[in-house]
């Protein structure tokens, strides 16, 4: 099962995830940092992404493994704050700069291609003081932390992500307040920062446009989450109406606006004003873009950047007195998620290769066959983990198959891979529980030492052969 011709095969990290260092050599503070030391069970066990890889004092360690793996590509994010310490280009650190200089000039000393992510989930506390991704003033402000990484790091990067799963940001951040700044809103909030999220993405895309691409001849775009939806019971109208309105707000809700119109879906603007009414607000709670606004954001986006880990059964649910009071995500969504029972699973994380070929069918019937980079897909262990991780071998197995037929079956123009994640590291909420790196990181000692799983071994054998041997 040979793959085209110069196909990228790579691993991904965050900043905040791999980094630790978190006030090292002038680096101001970010979301996480404020959220995860003000404990209250909120990550589990209290930990934190102080120390986490240590990957600031030991890339080098990083670098080993995706030689040792053979990567093509490697796509990491900056840290805002490490770079811009208050969020603004008053005061720029050198030390980060240096930093991320050396990442990208080693990366491409070995042959590896730098996909450069501009903001992953840890915004400078400085700039949630002033209202975060609520206020319109991060608009200028990402842009402008956008021009500087463009003009700092764009003679050698090529390949730029603006923002990071916006889709899950908008939600998780700034509705149920169970990422950082970890303040539940409920109500207009997500749908604000959702707005907000589009908007910054657009006016960086069209300052690389306008000041940066004619020299440096890159490529601008944004990563978007993507669960594939099927209906609960494939016969139930109600099940099948569901799925299209929760894969309206998933993706879709992003994507239009982006690749297709500079609007929102309209399923996903009426149904939010019904909702709306219902929960007597005096209007939509969902902003509108203006005429020119929209014309800004249609087609800011040089290649679709997905990032798939699994799928979900959708019903549509029973609503019972009273629950349409609550003012959440969720509640305006209206529908029930849950996996098949016969999928085996980790966590969140279920085992539906499948999913992943009808996702890229998807982006390419409903998106004008865009080329695709896959910026993420990985499956988890819980820790305590065993370095024979067969069972994800065979997830990472079974999804390789399905990008193959996708790419020669269904024509779908899939060009870039990304295994989320090169390392064990801190993901999030979960802290150090679960484990998605190719390479096992003992966090219990001090020099983090790296060591592959059989996974990141069967990963190389498929990237030197650019392929998988075998049947489908």
């Amino acid at each position: 099962m040979a793959f085209p011709e110069g196909f990228g095969w790579g691993a991904a990290t965050a900043a905040y995830q791999v980094e630790g260092g978190w006030d090292a050599d002038g680096k101001g503070p970010c979301v996480w940092d404020t959220f995860t030391h003000q404990g209250g069970e909120r990550v589990f066990k209290n930990q934190t992404g102080d120390v986490a890889c240590g990957s600031y004092t030991l890339w080098e360690e990083d670098l080993k493994c995706i030689k040792q793996l053979g990567l093509t590509h490697y796509r990491f994010s900056l840290s805002w704050s490490r770079l811009l310490p208050d969020g603004t280009t008053g005061f720029i650190n050198q030390k980060g700069i240096d930093y991320y200089n050396k990442i990208i000039d080693d990366l491409l000393t070995n042959g590896v291609t730098p996909i450069v992510t501009i903001y992953h989930f840890d915004l400078p506390q400085a700039l949630e003081d002033q209202g975060g991704w609520l206020s319109e003033a991060i608009i200028e402000a990402f842009d402008r932390y956008a021009r500087f990484c463009f003009r700092t790091f764009g003679d050698r990067v090529k390949h730029w992500i603006t923002i990071n799963e916006p889709n899950i940001l908008a939600v998780l951040a700034y509705d149920m307040g169970s990422f950082a700044p970890g303040i539940p809103h409920f109500g207009p909030a997500g749908y604000q920062a959702a707005h907000n999220l589009i908007k910054a993405h657009a006016r960086a895309w069209h300052s690389y446009d306008s000041l940066f691409r004619k020299e440096q001849k890159g490529k601008v775009s944004l990563s978007l989450f993507f669960v594939w939806l099927e209906p609960g019971d494939p016969n139930s109208v109600a099940d099948q109406e569901a799925v299209k309105r929760a894969s309206a707000f998933a993706l879709d809700f992003f994507a239009k606006p982006i690749f297709i119109d500079g609007d929102y879906p309209d399923l996903v603007k009426s149904h939010i004003a019904s909702m709306s009414k219902k929960q007597g607000f005096p209007s939509s709670k969902l902003p509108e873009f203006t005429e020119e606004e929209k014309k800004m954001i249609k087609g800011t986006a040089d290649f679709f950047a997905v990032q798939y880990y699994t799928t979900r059964l959708i019903k549509h649910p029973e609503i019972k007195k009273g629950e349409q009071e609550k003012l959440d995500f969720w509640q305006d969504l209206q529908v029930d998620s849950f996996p098949d029972p016969s999928w085996e699973g980790v966590d969140w994380v279920y085992v539906v290769p499948w999913g992943i070929r009808k996702s890229l069918k998807y982006i390419k019937d409903t998106y004008n066959n865009p080329v695709i980079y896959i910026t993420e897909n990985g499956f988890p262990q819980r820790d305590p983990p065993s370095l024979d991780d067969t069972q994800r071998w065979e997830y990472f197995r079974q999804t390789f198959q399905e990008m193959f037929k996708a790419i020669h079956v269904d024509k779908v123009n899939l060009q870039v891979y990304c295994a989320w994640s090169l390392l064990d590291n801190f993901e999030w909420c979960d802290g150090y529980s679960l484990r998605f790196g190719l390479y096992h990181v003992d966090f219990e000692d001090p020099a983090r030492p790296r060591v592959p799983y059989t996974s990141a071994k069967e990963y190389a054998k498929v990237i030197r052969s650019n392929g998988l041997e075998g049947a489908l």
